[in-house]
C-alpha cells in the first residue's frame, strides 16, 4: 500500500526523498517537495484567492495609532504584511497576479496545505470497487508513523541568511518569549506560518484579553470601593457595634453541638459590598466588536468566500462500513454504516437518554454531596471553633465554622472538579465515537458540545448551589429542615451567602488557571526532554531538522479544542457569577495573558508543525458564549437578589424604616440588623435540636435569620409583611433587570453593524478588480477575436461576388 501511495504521489507531479533516520535505522523519512507546477495547479483546484494588486484604498489612521505603536512587535525584525486584493487563482490569467518571486508568491502555510491537500486524496488501494485513499487513514493503519510540515528552522538560533529569515526563531522572539507578554501579537505573521485556523483563535484570545481589561478596571473599582466604604456603612457598623451587635445572641446553626453564639462574630463578613452590573454591556460589546473583528480578518486572510473541499470520512466510520451509496453532489460511490431511520433511532434513544441521565444524576450527586459534606464538618467546626460569647480574639473576626468550612468544601470541590474532568472526558468521548459521526468536522462538534455541557456542569454546579440554594429552605430552629432526614440543612451568614460564593469562586477560577497552565507547560517540556536525552545517549551524530521535529509531540487530532474549551470555561465564570467576584476579569487576565504566551512557546518550541487549515470563525464556541452571556444576565439577577442583602436593605430603607412600619422620621439603615433578625423563643426547642450547651444567663430568647413574626403573637414563626414585601421587591427586581439589559443588549447590537464601512469597501473593490482584470480581459479578447472573424467573411463575400 506504501509503495502504490508514493508512486500515485509521484504520478501527481509530486517529489520525493527518502532518507533513513540517524538515530534509527530501521526508521525512514520520506521529504516531500512541491514543484511550481503543481502549486499552480492545485492552487487553482482548491480555490486559492492569490494576490491581484496591492490594497490602493486610502486608510484612515486610528485615534490611538500611537498607542498601539509602542505595543506592536518592532516592525525591523517583523515587517508587516502588505495588503492585496485579491482573487481565486487561474493558471491562464497567471500575468494578471502579482508575482514578483516565485519562491515566496505561494506562503509557507499555503504551500503546506496544497501539499496536504494532495496527501489526503491520492488513492493507495482499491476495495470491493470502492477507492481507499488519504495520508489519515494511511496513519490511523499504521503504514506511516507520521505525517507533518516542517519548522524551518530551530527556534534557538536566527538565520545566517539576511534574505531568508527564520520564521520560527522569529516568532519565538518576539511572540512566544515571556517578555512580549504586554505586546500585541504579529497575527498576520502566525497566519503566514501556522494557517488560519492557529491565527484566528489567537486573533480571538487576544481581543478577549483586550475586553477584559475594560471589565477588570472597572472590577477592581467596584472592589476598592468597597473596601473603602465598608467602614462607613450603617448595617456593618451595628453589626460590629459591642452595644448593638454584641448585645444580640444569634440561635445555634445545628443540632446539639453547636452552641449560642455572638453576632459580632460576623463583623468582618458584613462589611463586603462587591456587586456589580457592568459585565453585561461589555460582554455585549466583545460579542458584537469581535463579529466586526472578525469579518475583517474573513477579508484579510481569504475566507470570505472559501469553498470548502468535500471533507473524508473517518477511518472508524468506514470501518463498520455495511453498504455502499452514491453521492448525490459528486455522483461518487460512498460507503455508508446503516439506514437514517436506525441511526435516528440509535442516537435519540441511547445518546440523548444517557447524556440527559449523567447530567441529572450528577448534578443531584454534586448538591447532596457538597450538603452533606459541609454539614457534617460544619458540626466539627463549631466544636473545635469555640463561638462562645466571652470571647475577643482577633482570630475569631475571620476564623468562623462557617469560614472554615467554606474554604475547605471549596478546595475540596476543586479537587474533585478536576478528578471527574478527566472521567467526563472519557464518557464524552465514549459517547460520541458510539454515535460513530461520518467526518472529522462532525465528530468535534458533537464532541464540543458534550464536553462543554459535561463541564459546565462540573465547574458550576457548587456555586449554583450557594447561590440558590443554600439557606434558602432552613425553616426556623423550633422546626429545622433536614436532608436525607439526618442533616439539618445549612444556613447562611447573617450577611448572607455572597461571601461564601466570592471564595468558592476565587478557589475554583485560581486552581484551574494554576493546574491548567502548569499542565500545559510541565507535561510536554518532560516528555521532550526526555526525548532528547535518549537520543543524545543513543548518538553523538549530527540529528536533521526532520528528525528533531519528528520527536517533538505531536498536536493531536481535536487540535484547538481543549484550548478553547478552557477560554470559554473561563468565560462563563467571568459573566455567570460578577455580581459577586467583580476580581473575576482582573483574575481571568492575568491568566489570559500567561495563556497566549504559554501557547504560543509550547506550539513554537514543544510541538510539531500543525498541518495549516482554512477557519472563518470560532465555529460552535460563538453561539456558545452567546447563550451563556444570555443566561448570565439571569444568574446575575438572581444572585443580586436572593443571594445578597441588596433588596431587603433598600426595602427597609424606603418603607420600613419610617412609618407606618417604622420609628424613624427620615429615611435611614439605622435599625436593619434589629428589622432583619427574627426573636426565637428558647423553651420552644424540640428536644432532638435543642443545644446541649447551657444557655447564657437569663437569656430566654435567640435571634436567626428570617423575616418572621415573634412568639406570643397570634401567627407566631409565620412569614411577617416584610418577607413578602422583600419577595415581592425581588421579583420585581429581576424582571425590570432582565427587560432593561436584554433591551440594551438589543440597541447595541442593532447599533453595532457586524461589518465595518472599511471593510465592506475593500470587498467591492476586489470584486471590481477581480471583474476589471480577470473577466473583462477575456471578454476584450473574445471581442477581438470575434471582429477578425468577421472582416474575413466580408473578404471571402467579396471574393465569392467577384469571382
Amino acid at each position: 500500500k506504501r509503495q502504490v501511495y508514493e508512486s500515485n504521489l509521484i504520478n501527481n507531479g509530486l517529489q520525493l526523498e527518502a532518507t533513513r533516520s540517524v538515530l534509527d535505522e530501521k526508521l525512514i523519512f520520506v521529504k516531500v517537495h512541491a514543484p511550481w507546477e503543481v502549486l499552480c495547479t492545485y492552487a487553482e483546484v482548491m480555490h486559492i484567492k492569490l494576490p491581484l494588486q496591492p490594497n490602493d484604498l486610502k486608510t484612515r489612521d486610528s485615534a490611538f495609532n500611537w498607542f498601539s505603536r509602542l505595543l506592536r512587535v518592532d516592525e525591523n525584525i517583523i515587517k508587516p504584511e502588505q495588503e492585496f486584493f485579491t482573487a481565486p487563482f487561474e493558471k491562464e490569467h497567471l500575468s494578471n497576479f502579482y508575482i514578483q518571486d516565485k519562491d515566496t508568491f505561494f506562503n509557507p502555510a499555503t504551500r503546506s496545505r496544497i501539499v496536504h491537500f494532495i496527501l489526503s486524496r491520492v488513492e493507495y488501494a482499491t476495495k470491493n470497487n470502492v477507492k481507499k485513499f488519504g495520508i489519515n487513514k494511511l496513519l490511523d493503519a499504521g503504514i506511516y508513523k507520521a505525517a507533518f510540515p516542517l519548522h524551518d528552522s530551530s527556534f534557538r538560533h536566527p538565520s545566517t541568511d539576511p534574505d531568508c529569515p527564520s520564521e520560527r526563531y522569529l516568532l519565538y522572539k518576539e511572540w512566544a518569549h515571556p517578555k512580549n507578554i504586554f505586546k500585541l501579537q504579529p497575527l498576520d505573521f502566525i497566519r503566514r506560518y501556522y494557517g488560519e485556523k492557529i491565527g484566528i483563535y489567537f486573533a480571538w484570545l487576544g481581543f478577549y484579553t483586550n475586553m477584559l481589561t475594560v471589565a477588570a478596571v472597572v472590577g477592581v473599582g467596584c472592589f476598592l470601593y468597597g473596601c473603602l466604604a465598608k467602614d462607613n456603612c450603617t448595617w456593618s457598623q451595628e453589626v460590629c457595634d459591642p452595644n448593638i451587635g454584641g448585645n444580640i445572641i444569634m440561635c445555634p446553626q445545628c443540632d446539639k453541638a453547636c452552641t449560642y453564639w455572638n453576632l459580632t462574630i460576623t463583623c468582618e463578613s458584613s462589611k463586603m459590598i462587591l456587586l456589580t452590573l457592568f459585565i453585561f454591556w461589555i460582554v455585549t460589546l466583545f460579542l458584537e466588536f469581535w463579529k466586526r473583528r472578525q469579518a475583517e480578518l474573513e477579508y484579510e486572510w481569504d475566507t470570505v468566500e472559501y469553498l470548502e473541499q468535500e471533507e473524508q470520512i473517518r477511518p472508524e466510520y468506514e470501518a463498520q462500513c455495511t453498504h455502499v451509496i452514491m453521492n448525490e453532489i459528486t455522483q461518487v460511490r460512498n460507503e455508508d454504516t446503516q439506514p437514517l431511520w436506525k441511526s435516528f433511532f440509535q442516537w435519540f434513544n441511547i445518546n440523548t437518554f444517557l447524556i440527559f441521565s449523567w447530567q441529572i444524576l450528577l448534578i443531584i450527586a454534586s448538591v447532596v454531596g457538597v450538603i452533606v459534606y459541609r454539614l457534617s464538618v460544619f458540626l466539627v467546626f463549631s466544636a473545635l471553633l469555640s463561638q462562645h460569647i466571652t470571647e475577643t480574639q482577633a482570630i475569631h473576626k475571620y476564623l468562623t465554622p462557617q469560614t472554615a468550612t467554606s474554604v475547605t468544601a471549596s478546595v475540596i470541590s476543586f479537587i474533585v472538579i478536576m478528578i471527574l474532568n478527566i472521567i467526563y472526558e472519557k464518557v464524552a468521548i465514549m459517547i460520541t465515537d458510539f454515535e460513530l459521526p461520518r467526518t472529522q468536522t462532525d465528530y468535534e462538534n458533537s464532541l464540543t458540545t458534550k464536553m462543554f455541557l459535561f463541564q459546565f456542569v462540573n465547574y458550576y454546579s457548587s456555586c449554583f448551589y450557594i447561590a440558590f440554594f443554600k439557606g434558602k429552605f432552613v425553616g426556623y430552629p423550633g422546626n429545622p429542615v433536614y436532608w436525607l432526614g439526618k442533616y439539618r440543612n445549612e444556613e447562611c451568614d447573617p450577611g448572607g451567602c455572597l461571601l461564601e460564593l466570592t471564595t468558592q469562586l476565587a478557589i475554583i477560577v485560581g486552581g484551574k488557571a494554576i493546574w491548567n497552565n502548569i499542565q500545559e507547560v510541565l507535561l510536554p517540556w518532560v516528555k521532550n526532554l526526555i526525548g532528547r536525552y535518549c537520543a543524545a545517549a543513543r548518538s553523538e551524530k549530527i540529528v536533521p531538522r526532520w528528525e528533531h521535529d519528528y520527536h517533538l509531540q505531536p498536536i493531536g487530532k481535536l487540535g484547538l479544542f481543549y484550548e478553547y474549551l478552557e477560554m470559554v470555561i473561563q468565560f462563563g465564570f467571568v459573566t455567570l457569577f460578577v455580581a459577586s467576584f467583580p476580581l473575576a476579569p482582573l483574575l481571568a487576565i492575568i491568566n489570559n495573558m500567561l495563556e497566549i504566551r504559554l501557547d504560543a512557546w509550547k506550539m513554537t518550541t514543544q510541538f510539531r508543525r500543525i498541518v495549516p487549515q482554512k477557519a472563518q470563525d470560532i465555529g460552535a464556541w460563538q453561539p456558545i458564549m452567546q447563550g451563556i452571556a444570555i443566561l448570565a444576565v439571569v444568574t446575575n439577577a438572581m444572585i443580586i437578589a436572593f443571594t445578597s442583602d441588596m433588596i431587603p436593605r433598600l426595602v427597609y430603607y424606603w418603607s420600613f424604616s419610617v412609618p407606618p412600619y417604622g420609628n424613624h422620621s427620615t429615611y435611614t439603615m439605622k435599625g436593619y440588623i434589629n428589622n432583619t433578625l427574627s426573636v426565637f423563643n428558647i423553651s420552644d426547642f424540640k428536644n432532638e435540636s435543642k443545644p446541649s450547651a447551657p444557655q447564657v444567663g437569663n437569656q430566654t430568647t435567640c435571634r436567626y435569620r428570617d423575616f418572621r413574626y415573634p412568639p406570643g403573637h397570634q401567627h407566631q414563626y409565620e412569614h411577617n409583611i416584610y418577607y413578602w414585601h422583600v419577595i415581592a421587591a425581588k421579583l420585581a427586581f429581576i424582571i425590570v433587570m432582565e427587560h432593561v439589559i436584554y433591551f440594551v443588549k438589543f440597541i447595541i447590537s442593532y447599533a453595532i453593524p457586524d461589518v465595518s464601512q472599511k471593510t465592506k469597501s475593500k470587498v467591492k473593490r476586489e470584486k471590481y478588480l477581480t471583474q476589471k482584470l480577470l473577466h473583462e480581459n477575456d471578454l476584450k479578447v473574445v471581442t477581438k477575436s470575434m471582429g477578425k472573424i468577421h472582416v474575413l467573411k466580408r473578404v471571402l463575400v467579396i471574393e465569392n461576388i467577384y469571382s
